[in-house]
């Protein structure tokens, strides 16, 4: 029968992109029942075809299609029983195709419920709802899609599918602003994006903002991918993290940029990425350059931060993002680890082969901004959707970027979830949250005039407060032993308190006063450091206010700064002696540790996010031992718990001497758990040596010198204690003992009480 059973009206709704729910008129639709007896209708919008017939699996008939309205636009009407399963043969120029009619396929995958915490910004794993996902309905494979773009007047799917055609895939609006469509026959490898218009017709074509993976950069479509086929082998791992006090642990970061770390040549044999038929991109490196893969890293960056032993490594920030000079904090694709060294499933071998070896993953998180790029969240379904509309709230225009809208409740949620997805698809075990201060106050970076207060009338940004709170309290409660590091260079107070204490809910903050101060201090000749011995000792005044991490990151060695060795005064001997002695402190100083790549060899150049660490220089002896300085002094910080269980506790840390600011010298304990476990500590930060040299200390006996940062081993001078002193009884620094000690030149000492052979000293004196 050949009845017209919809206007013209409707037709045009469907051919014009103007209809919110497609499935009203397109698919299978039942006209009447009478007893067995039922008549469907068959409605397909076909832009390309010039013919087109509905075959009947069941009754294993085909039933021509007829032109209603318009010639691309469909109907057939069919007298069956029962009428599900259909496919459509459609005949395109000179070839024809057979396919499932996507709007044969009427059942939800995101429920009410899904969409009803999405909108109170409570759906913790609203990235298995959102985006693109491998699903069966009704028996049929194919992928599921669903969007969030309240605003906008319709949404498609594009695709290789589709030749990239809005028409095809026109997708249907749910309650709470939600779009969504299921596509027969897709699967993983599928490149889209969402075609968005607004109310005025204008059209954006974005990549899905729960995107799992992307084209490599210049493209940016996304890709569909599974990200449950991995088979993970690091139970024992998180089993032991989730059962660990972080706090208490030793934590020894290596900061990298996987980018720039290592290059591999173009003329070695052409590594492809697994599954892929393209190399790993040049981009704009150095001539004959590409990036090393995530498989690469593992068999190159693994072993050498191993061998180095550092506790975890800390990746800038691996999103995806378009352009690689802003080192991956301008990024577009929140759910997507970069594909510029691989695939998802590449990424989580990467982790996972980091825990087989010891090595924890931190990553870098940027909730504070996102780029302007057309293809990301920037105005994302015509209006200001993800960023505020007024760019007094919305704007970074010294970054060139948009700010979040934490007060809405889905963007909240986007964020929050994307922490949880971090760790859940990928087992990360932290993040550092980037640019904390940059979302805390509502003038950052702004002028008079630039910026709107609270409805308090201050700058303090407490939806941005709020926000921070309820990520780390939602983390900790699903992860907890994981890691949540803030940057935050300001005096917000209780950034590493616990949410239900006031505070922010971290349990790190970066120590940025310390690190002001310290490089402050080395960058001086050190005659002059006698007065600005506070730069060395004013970090204990307020240490236990938060959890500190005392780190020297990527930012200390751009933009003209120098390299760390570069910033060391004194002759080529001095600058290592500085270095070594900086962070021989460093590691003794109560807090966690973080260093960027190249600050462990001594690499005289500023980072170049576009070239390899000068790995060159490693030929040359003094970089040897340079590295094994930083490989020696990782080894005491983790054998040694006095350094490092009680970190954050006043009982942890005892100036023995802080006020000899005439020979640049300080000196102190620190305790561990026990009363008998602590370690003592004296540095002199001039190139003076002092070889009768007292500090009191609190208990009689042998100590042995378990590290000296003047060894020759390292380049120094050599100068000690010829493996260690014993006390003399005689109060000094308010202690009942003391030891007369051998300072070396720039050197940093640490002795630790040898309680066996001081017991049998004292054992062989009584006899």
């Amino acid at each position: 029968m050949t009845t017209t059973t919809i206007s013209p009206d409707q037709v045009n709704q469907i051919v014009y992109n103007l209809h919110h729910n497609p499935f009203e008129l397109l698919g299978c639709h039942l006209l009447e029942e009478n007893g067995n007896s039922k008549r469907w209708v068959i409605r397909a919008y076909l832009p390309k075809a010039q013919a087109a017939w509905v075959l009947c699996p069941t009754e294993r008939q085909e039933y021509a299609m007829t032109s209603v309205h318009h010639p691309n636009f469909f109907e057939c009407i069919i007298e069956t029983p029962n009428f599900n399963n259909y496919q459509l043969r459609v005949k395109e120029g000179e070839s024809e195709r057979v396919i499932y009619d996507p709007y044969a396929f009427n059942s939800p995958y995101i429920t009410d419920f899904d969409l009803h915490l999405f909108a109170e910004g409570n759906h913790h794993r609203i990235y298995e709802k959102l985006g693109a996902h491998l699903a069966e309905v009704d028996g049929v494979k194919g992928v599921y899609f669903a969007l969030w773009a309240p605003n906008a007047r319709n949404v498609s799917i594009l695709g290789d599918f589709n030749q990239w055609d809005g028409r095809e895939h026109q997708m249907r609006k749910r309650s709470n602003n939600v779009w969504e469509l299921f596509i027969p026959e897709l699967g993983t490898g599928t490149s889209y994006k969402y075609e968005v218009k607004n109310w005025e017709g204008h059209i954006y074509e974005k990549t899905d903002p729960y995107g799992f993976y992307q084209e490599v950069r210049p493209k940016t479509a996304s890709i569909v991918a599974d990200l449950e086929t991995y088979q993970w082998n690091d139970d024992q791992w998180i089993e032991k993290r989730r059962n660990s006090d972080p706090l208490s642990q030793p934590i020894s970061v290596y900061e990298l940029h996987l980018g720039s770390w290592l290059h591999a040549s173009s003329d070695e044999k052409t590594l492809l990425l697994k599954g892929e038929s393209d190399p790993v991109p040049v981009s704009e490196l150095n001539p004959g350059a590409r990036f090393l893969s995530y498989y690469e890293l593992v068999d190159k960056l693994i072993p050498y931060v191993k061998d180095l032993g550092f506790t975890h490594i800390e990746l800038l920030p691996v999103a995806e993002h378009p352009f690689d000079g802003s080192w991956g904090y301008q990024v577009t694709g929140y759910y997507a680890p970069t594909s510029r060294y691989g695939t998802p499933e590449d990424f989580m071998y990467f982790v996972d082969k980091c825990h087989e070896n010891g090595i924890g993953v931190i990553v870098d998180w940027v909730p504070g901004h996102f780029p302007k790029d057309g293809h990301g969240l920037a105005f994302f379904d015509g209006t200001h959707l993800y960023e505020h509309a007024d760019p007094r709230q919305g704007e970074h225009k010294e970054w060139g970027t948009l700010v979040f809208n934490y007060s809405r409740n889905e963007v909240r949620n986007f964020l929050v979830a994307n922490v949880l997805f971090w760790f859940d698809k990928y087992h990360i075990d932290g993040i550092r949250v980037d640019a904390v201060a940059s979302m805390l106050y509502l003038d950052y970076c702004r002028k008079e005039g630039e910026w709107i207060a609270n409805q308090y009338g201050g700058r303090e940004n407490l939806e941005a407060a709020d926000f921070l709170r309820q990520v780390n309290s939602v983390l900790f409660s699903y992860f907890p032993g994981s890691l949540s590091i803030a940057e935050e260079s300001t005096d917000w107070p209780m950034v590493s308190w616990p949410t239900y204490a006031g505070g922010l809910g971290f349990n790190l903050k970066w120590n940025m006063g310390w690190m002001h101060d310290i490089l402050d201090y080395f960058s001086m000749d050190p005659w002059f450091r006698q007065y600005h011995q506070n730069n060395v000792t004013f970090s204990m005044w307020y240490n236990h206010s938060e959890n500190y991490m005392l780190a020297l990151s990527h930012d200390e060695v751009v933009h003209g700064k120098s390299n760390i060795i570069g910033k060391m005064p004194g002759d080529e001997w001095q600058k290592y002696a500085n270095v070594r002695s900086l962070f021989a402190y460093m590691f003794t100083h109560p807090g966690k540790k973080t260093m960027f790549m190249s600050m462990e060899f001594g690499q005289w150049s500023e980072w170049n996010v576009w070239a390899d660490l000068e790995w060159n220089l490693l030929q040359y002896e003094s970089h040897q031992q340079l590295k094994l300085f930083f490989k020696e002094i990782n080894a005491l910080y983790k054998s040694e718990p006095s350094l490092y269980t009680r970190d954050f506790e006043e009982e942890g840390f005892r100036w023995i001497d802080c006020t000899d600011n005439r020979h640049s010298v300080v000196s102190f304990i620190r305790r561990g758990k026990e009363p008998s476990d602590f370690m003592v500590v004296v540095c002199n930060f001039t190139p003076q040596p002092h070889s009768h040299y007292r500090i009191g200390v609190p208990e009689a006996g042998y100590y042995t010198e378990l590290f000296n940062s003047d060894a020759k081993k390292y380049g120094g001078s050599n100068m000690g204690n010829l493996g260690g002193k014993w006390t003399d009884e005689w109060s000094f620094h308010g202690l009942p003992y003391s030891l007369d000690l051998c300072l070396p030149p720039l050197g940093v000492l640490v002795f630790k009480m040898d309680r066996t052979q001081s017991q049998e000293m004292v054992q062989q004196i009584e006899a």
